[in-house]
């Protein structure tokens, strides 16, 4: 199972994708690449205390429900991207919405 680790991609395959940033996405498009902004749901770590804290920032005060239907939505972007690759393969263009 692919692993992320230290802005790296690591694949069970043994190949590694080196990131810019720490989170991988998907798009409506189907199209995969780089979430680069976690400006809706994260974690802010503030490191100038002398006791590091953590403080989850939800900037647009969503509900549990809410972060519950955007997962369950980017989980079935990835199911569908799954789907259309079992159907088209990988060189087809017809993988993507």
């Amino acid at each position: 199972m692919a692993d992320l680790k230290k802005r790296t991609l690591l694949l069970s395959s043994g190949k590694q994708i080196k990131l810019f940033g720490s989170s991988i996405a998907i798009a409506k498009s189907l199209e995969i690449g780089e979430g680069l902004a976690p400006n809706i749901f994260s974690c802010i770590n503030d490191q100038t205390d002398p006791k590091p804290t953590a403080t989850v920032s939800n900037p647009y005060k969503l509900t549990m429900e809410e972060i519950m239907e955007l997962a369950d939505y980017n989980i079935q972007l990835w199911m569908d991207l799954k789907a259309n690759i079992r159907k088209y393969g990988l060189n087809n263009s017809k993988i993507f919405n």
